[in-house]
């Protein structure tokens, strides 16, 4: 009896790691900081001057020896070795910065509700999608929320010419 409730355990714990596998082409990549790279969470994206102008709150963004050094120094006292999902978020920032977007500005989403049907949400890494599309999503209210999202802002120029949803888990 043991042996088959073993094969039971097993088999359980292999189709709920299949279920909630991520369905993207490719594994996740860590983001890679460049001087131009902005990351931060989306309060708003309004228009000025014919433009679509996006309203963030500016966050810093670590990944791996990054996170645990800095959850280290922010966390030390909290008893655990590290950041539980391999990255670190410092938001200390008090005001909102505002940047246009380019009128060529590239879109990539990780995941969002595709279907109206959020239980059909799946990742597909680095999907592109119109601004105007993003805009939409934003303004959507289901479970993902997209505005919970961090989203790094590639800036040249002056204007946002890439925005890209950062997924976590």
């Amino acid at each position: 009896m043991k042996k088959y409730a073993m094969v039971a355990v097993v088999a359980i714990a292999c189709l709920t790691a299949f279920n909630f596998a991520p369905t993207g082409v490719r594994e996740y990549v860590p983001v890679t900081v460049t001087p131009d790279l902005q990351t931060g969470y989306i309060d708003h994206i309004g228009k000025k001057e014919q433009r679509y102008v996006i309203s963030f709150d500016p966050i810093h963004w670590y990944e791996g020896e990054q996170a645990v050094q800095k959850f280290a120094e922010h966390e030390g006292d909290a008893g655990m070795d590290g950041p539980p999902d391999g990255y670190y978020i410092i938001n200390d920032e008090e005001e909102l910065s505002e940047l246009p977007i380019a009128e060529d500005a590239i879109v990539l989403m990780q995941i969002y509700n595709r279907t109206g049907n959020i239980e059909e949400a799946e990742i597909q890494w680095d999907e592109q999608i119109t601004v105007d599309k993003f805009i939409e999503l934003l303004n959507i209210e289901d479970d993902l929320q997209l505005k919970g999202f961090p989203y790094h802002l590639t800036v040249k120029d002056g204007e946002i010419v890439r925005i890209v949803q950062q997924y976590v888990p």
